[in-house]
């Protein structure tokens, strides 16, 4: 049984459609890339996995259940963390307290039980901390984590996001354009941090990107849209010589390099 799939999913805004008769199926463990064009359905994509929008026809399993109506918290619940195109972290935050707040739904007492102080309460608060303590140490920002996001480097803060989806444990992760923004240096740290991730936590990755150099070089496989249809699906070296693609998403008739 897949991990996820989606079958035959369409979805409107009013008029307009943003995703046709998609299909995707993950198998567990798996690394693949979403690509496409700006405005292609990649992020209404992501967000019909999570919980954010609802499809308008079709149906999304995830290990067997259907989430198609689930609310962004209940599918978190179920095992699928995601990170967001434009970073959203607490700034006011330390980045310590951005890890233990992540897991607000896995805490388990109520007010009453944080007010009275009860060891419910505080075995919760301890199991959090020993997480995002634990996260720290092994995405090397244990050194930043009573600073605030905020001053820290872009590549820096996109660590941070992704810790703190990984917190949550997931089985899926989402990973929404993580490269956007970063510099030769920190694009290269992230192929490594993604490659190091998906094996040390034995999760499935879905990746969206628009950096070729990212997708060509992690990306077991690659599924193309344009227009909210798929086009391709394949290998990157498929994807690579393939012209539909090429005209479709570089508007060229030239290899997609690595």
């Amino acid at each position: 049984m897949a991990l996820l799939e989606v079958k035959e999913v369409t979805h409107f805004f009013g008029g307009l459609r943003a995703v046709y008769n998609l299909n995707l199926s993950l198998e567990n463990g798996e690394l693949v890339g979403l690509i496409g064009p700006n405005g292609a359905g990649k992020t209404t994509m992501f967000n019909l996995v999570s919980g954010f929008y609802r499809p308008t026809e079709g149906e999304i399993r995830f290990n067997g259940k259907d989430i198609s109506g689930l609310r962004p918290h209940q599918v978190t619940s179920l095992g699928i963390a995601r990170t967001f195109q434009n970073i959203r972290l607490w700034n006011s935050l330390s980045v310590f307290d951005n890890l233990c707040i992540s897991q607000h739904h896995l805490l388990g007492y109520g007010f009453l039980q944080s007010v009275l102080r009860t060891p419910k309460f505080r075995s919760s608060e301890r199991r959090v901390k020993k997480t995002a303590e634990e996260m720290l140490r092994m995405l090397g920002l244990s050194h930043y984590a009573l600073e605030f996001p905020k001053n820290l480097p872009y590549g820096l803060q996109r660590r941070v996001e992704i810790g703190r989806a990984l917190s949550l444990r997931p089985k899926l992760l989402l990973l929404d354009e993580p490269a956007a923004g970063m510099n030769p240096g920190e694009v290269d740290e992230l192929i490594d941090l993604i490659r190091w991730i998906r094996d040390e936590f034995k999760l499935t990755v879905l990746l969206i990107e628009h950096h070729m150099r990212v997708v060509m070089n992690i990306c077991e496989r690659i599924k193309v849209v344009d227009f909210g249809e798929t086009i391709a699906d394949g290998s990157p070296e498929q994807i690579r010589q393939n012209r539909r693609v090429i005209q479709a998403y570089l508007g060229e008739e030239e290899p997609v390099n690595a």
